[in-house]
């Protein structure tokens, strides 16, 4: 049974720091591209960053370059989202991807507030 496992958020001023953890179980991780994804109410999930298996190659959405970073431990089953600098605009629910081109999972997902 294959679990993807968030964690980390939680209720941060602006100009703060969280890191979230994903902690994968029942696949074989490093075969695996990771990415976060966030979702407000009303909104359509928004694909944020991601990061390569072989942790080569990332990407991040205009919205949170320069202020996030992905990064991935193969050895721990774990993918990582630090993210610096947050904004209001950033509170959303967080959600780590784990997919090959013939399967795709989620997290539960947890909660991120920006707030003063």
């Amino acid at each position: 049974q294959v679990q993807l496992v968030e964690s980390g958020g939680g209720l941060v001023q602006p100009g703060g720091s969280l890191r979230l953890s994903c902690v994968a179980s029942g696949l074989t991780f490093d075969y695996y591209a990771i990415g976060w994804f966030r979702q407000v109410p009303g909104k359509e999930r928004e694909g944020i960053s991601c990061i390569s298996s072989s942790d080569s190659n990332t990407y991040y959405a205009d919205s949170v370059k320069g202020r996030f970073t992905i990064s991935r431990d193969n050895a721990k089953n774990t993918a990582y989202l630090q993210m610096n600098s947050l904004k209001p605009e950033d509170t959303a629910v967080y959600y780590c991807n784990a997919r090959l081109s013939y399967a795709n999972y989620w997290g539960q997902g947890t909660q991120v507030t920006v707030s003063s």
